[in-house]
This record gives structure tokens, sequence and C-alpha cells, in this order.
């Protein structure tokens, strides 16, 4: 005999059995996981978008099927989007209903005892009263049901609520992630120490915003970089502390007020915060065509390669004819050897070179294509020097003369996230609740003991759930003190 087909209301809520499943909802935490595999393994678009152009340029064909499963947007697809939906419909559905089934089962009394407690736990028989157990059981805390001739009384009960309230404070946690998400952003900007960082989105290196983020949202504020300060272990060379001094003004502030911003110190304007992500440090340069006129002139930020800060950057000089790229090196503290050739020893500027190699031809800076500014394409160029530079020397590139560069000194620069987390109270708040509740359910002990009187005696038992130690030494010690 067939089984009838599910139709109309009945298919829904088939339907809806199958998704609110523990089995089911583990299967969907399991795909997000999996979901999230391409998000680390390939670069993002809304992160890296010059790593996502440079698949397009090597190989346009995968790159574009790739492009198609929104494998350079996995976060924001719309199969990684269906998956965390439906996990977090599936939560709900788990636990709501289950929310108001323990909310009952809590407020409500233990279930009368049984008639027989002999095949409990430790069951045992003693002289005394039912008046006498139950004053103890009232004293320890119990739940009781008193019942003709017996009592069932109860405690712990609120291991299972802790459970439960893990549960619901994991969706408290999911709307607060997914807040920031949706409708906070994060941005990053290197700031040269001595220039200024104005919250506006053209003034990040880097900008995420979230898909219902307003851009007039953004807090007014102004940020001066005005002193940048490094301390390292001399024997390690590992950094002790990092202390920006920075200017700050904003909408409330008539005038600049001096601030002090550390790695776990950051500044505060509404729900926005701005932390001290990373430092390096700009070379000083000042290029110059053979006429002796200056073409390029200031500080140029270079990107650090380890943990000495030896670094890597480009400067571009567009308004030389023809145009002149520099590919470049700098190490704070120089020196070499014949494996790495040069590197930097230390972190600080103790020894600082930079090194250049001179490349002329077209920079390619007026193709409308987005470029790095840390890298130059030379495959079009041609090399026309290579040499290394201490503070205050310069090099005279060309044969014949093309024009000269100098080092004149190197300053700082601190690269400033900016976060806005409108959801980050709320996931705190379910953090630490859900934390709180885990570990009531971890460690309260759910037992309930029965007692019945018959024939002038007291019997006595009881049943841990979960089989949880305790509870034989508990009755032992009601038995002794009712039996007085």
């Amino acid at each position: 005999m067939s089984a009838p087909e599910l139709q109309g209301t009945s298919f829904l809520r088939y339907l809806w059995r199958q998704l609110t499943s523990m089995r089911n909802a583990l299967i969907l935490l399991l795909l997000l996981g999996l979901a999230s595999i391409p998000g680390s393994l390939f670069p993002q678009r809304t992160q890296s978008p010059l790593k996502v152009r440079e698949y397009f340029e090597n190989d346009p064909n995968t790159a574009k099927w790739m492009d198609r499963f929104y494998l350079f947007d996995v976060y924001g697809s719309p199969w990684f989007s269906a998956i965390y939906i439906l996990l977090f419909i599936s939560l709900i559905g788990c636990v709501v209903p289950r929310t108001w089934h323990y909310a009952k089962e809590a407020l409500s009394k233990p279930t009368t005892a049984p008639s027989s407690l002999k095949q409990f736990e430790f069951h045992q028989e003693s002289d005394g009263t039912l008046d006498k157990a139950e004053a103890w059981l009232k004293k320890n805390r119990f739940r009781i049901t008193l019942s003709e001739g017996a009592i069932a009384a109860e405690k712990g009960y609120l291991r299972e609520t802790g459970n439960l309230i893990f549960h619901l404070a994991l969706i408290v946690i999911l709307l607060g992630v997914g807040a920031s998400s949706v409708f906070g952003m994060r941005g990053e900007a290197i700031v040269t120490i001595g220039e200024r960082f104005i919250n506006v989105p053209t003034s990040y290196d880097n900008l995420a915003p979230g898909r219902f983020f307003d851009v007039a949202d953004m807090p007014a504020f102004i940020v001066t970089a005005a002193n940048f300060e490094a301390k390292y272990d001399p024997e390690t060379r590992q950094p002790l502390d990092y202390k920006l001094t920075a200017l700050v003004s904003d909408s409330t502030k008539d005038q600049p007020e001096p601030k002090i911003v550390r790695v776990n110190q950051p500044l505060t304007f509404g729900d926005s915060r701005v932390y001290l992500q990373a430092n390096g440090f700009s070379p000083l340069v000042t290029v110059r065509d053979k006429d002796g006129n200056i073409k390029f002139e200031g500080p140029v930020p270079f990107l650090p390669q380890d943990a000495n800060l030896s670094s890597i950057g480009a400067i571009k000089v567009p308004d030389m004819d023809p145009q002149i790229g520099f590919v470049a090196s700098f190490f704070p503290t120089a020196a070499r050897d014949e494996v790495r050739g040069g590197f930097s020893s230390y972190p600080d500027l103790l020894d600082p070179r930079l090194l250049v190699s001179v490349w002329q031809g077209d920079l390619k800076m007026d193709s409308g294509i987005p470029q790095s500014v840390y890298r130059i394409d030379t495959s079009e160029m041609e090399r026309i020097g290579l040499w290394g530079l201490s503070i205050g020397e310069s090099y005279a590139f060309g044969n014949p003369e093309v024009g000269t560069i100098t080092l004149n000194g190197a300053v700082p620069w601190v690269n400033l996230q900016v976060v806005k987390d409108p959801g980050k109270p709320w996931a705190l708040a379910g953090s630490i609740v859900a934390i709180a509740s885990l570990m009531a359910s971890l460690f309260i002990r759910q037992r309930r003991i029965f007692v019945r009187e018959s024939n002038g005696r007291l019997e006595v038992a009881g049943l841990a759930l979960n089989r949880l130690p305790g509870l034989e030494d508990e009755i032992k010690k009601m038995v002794t003190e009712v039996s007085r």
C-alpha cells in the first residue's frame, strides 16, 4: 500500500520539519564550512581587486567561468547566502519551539513520585517522617511536589535551561554578525607621519562596505599622524610597543585634540573605531631630470616583507619624457649575505639603504586599468640603471644621463583600519550569555530524589540525569539527617 501524496499545507509542513531537524542543521553547518573554503583559496574582489584582475589577464577564459560561479565574491554569492539563510532559519526553527517547551517545564513542578522506588538508583530505607524529609529538601533548595504519602523533589533544572539559552545566544550572535556585515564597513588607509586622513571614501586604499551601508552614515573626522614610536627588543627584535600620537578632530571639536593610539587602544567615533594595524617606512626621494628640474619629491610608502621591515615599493615619475619608474627595495638596517642578498637585520632606522632598479618606458598609468602603487609592469620597459643609495646620496641614471634620484631620508607610516560594527554590541552580549549558559549546562548537576512512606519507614531513591556523580552522597546525607 503506497503512502498518500503530500499536498498543500501538508507538503509545506513536511519541508519545515525537515529544515528544522537537528540532522539537517548539522548538514547545513558542514556545508557552510565547505562553502567558505573557496573564499580562502581565491582572491576576493572586495579585498584584493588587483589580484582578481591578474587572474583575468593571465587566463581570461578560466577566470570568466570562475566569476560565473562567484569564486571571486564567495561571501556575497547567492549559493553562500542561501546556505547561511537556511542555517539561520533552521537554527531558529530548532530553538524557538524548544524555548517555549522548556519555559513551561522550568515553571512547572516535578512529576509525582512513582509507586515503587526499588528500581531507582541508591535505594535506601530509614527512620524519619515525611515532614522532616520535606524540610530537608526545602532547606537544600529542591523543588518539591507532595502527593499522598510521597514527595518528588528536583534540583538542577537550570542545566537544561543553560543549554537552551546557549542556542538562543547563538541566534543573537548570528544577528549581530549579520547586522555588521550588511550595515557596517571596513576600510584601510596608509598614512605617512605628517599627513592626515579624512574619513571620506576616496581616502581609503581599501574599502569594503556592507550591502546596505550608506556613505552618508560615515562619521566626519580627521586624523593627523603627528608622531610614531616603535620599541623593539634588542635581542629578539620582537616589537614591544607601537605608539601613534595623532591630532584628532570631528564634528564635536573646534580644535584638533591630541590622542594616543596603540594596537589595543583604538580611536572611537560613535560605533566606528580606528585601529593601528601595521607600520612601515616611506623613503623620502627627489627625482630630477637631466636639466636639474624636480619631477618628483616626497615620501613613497613601501610594503614590509618580513618582521625586520625589509620593504619593496615603486616610485613612478610620469612627468619625465620618456616616463621613468623605479622598482626599489628599502632596508631600515641594511645587511647583505650570499644567500639572501640585501635585507634588513633590524626593524629600526639604524643604517637605512634604498636599492633602485631604474626602468624607462610607458608606465601605463593612462590605460584606465587600475594598478598597484607598489609595483610596476616592466614587460614593455627598458632598464637603464641599478644602484644602492644611503641617506644624502644621489644616483645619476641613464647613458647618456637621463636624470638623478636622491634619498633624503625616511619617515614611518601607519596603516589605519576603520571598522564600523553596528552589530558588535549584540554579538558581544550574545557571546557573554552563551559562555555563561554553557558553563551552567556543564557544571550544574540535575537530579531527582523520591521519598515515599511505607509501613512506618521512609523509602528514598534518586535519579541522576546524565549519570553525573554526587547523588549518592546527597541521599546518604539526607537519610542521616532525617533519621536523627
